[in-house]
């Protein structure tokens, strides 16, 4: 069947820089699964998966824009020390969380201070072109509910 919308969608992916490293990958973990078509997922994945079968592996290279966004280079503030999260001791190039109005971000150290810190709150992979290999390994129509709330439930979805 070919993935559309309203298809609750699972999947495994290796995610390469430019130089085709290895980012991330949870080819060893659960597939994510995500509802196609309710912009829950990177533009550029879902559109590439869309219209492809369970079973199909293939390789997409996308553009900044289609994934984590373009370099901001306004992206730049100070905020207290004691809002950083995920170490004891921080450094210049460090990544840290921060909690926003959006949630928890994460967020690179470009300046320490003894109270404030400097950071970047681009995410660390915007700005670059960005290669997946993706495995399609299940799909399914989604529930009433799921289309309801806009987002897959159970399991690699989401658990209220």
């Amino acid at each position: 069947m070919s993935i559309k919308n309203d298809m609750v969608v699972q999947f495994k992916y290796t995610l390469r820089d430019e130089k085709g490293e290895v980012l991330e990958s949870n080819n060893d973990l659960e597939p994510i699964a995500y509802l196609h078509g309710h912009s829950n997922m990177m533009p550029g994945v879902e559109d590439s998966i869309e219209g492809k079968e369970v079973g199909e592996s293939f390789s997409v290279t996308l553009a900044p824009e289609t994934t984590y966004g373009v370099r901001n280079e306004d992206a730049i503030q100070r905020v207290s020390v004691k809002h950083l999260q995920g170490a004891k001791k921080w450094k210049a190039g460090m990544r840290a969380l921060l909690d926003t109005d959006q949630g928890k971000r994460q967020v690179t150290i470009v300046k320490m201070g003894k109270f404030m810190a400097t950071v970047d709150v681009n995410h660390p992979l915007a700005g670059r072109e960005l290669t997946f290999d993706i495995e399609i390994v299940e799909a399914r129509d989604a529930t009433d509910e799921e289309v309801a709330h806009g987002h897959a439930h159970g399991k690699g979805g989401h658990h209220h």
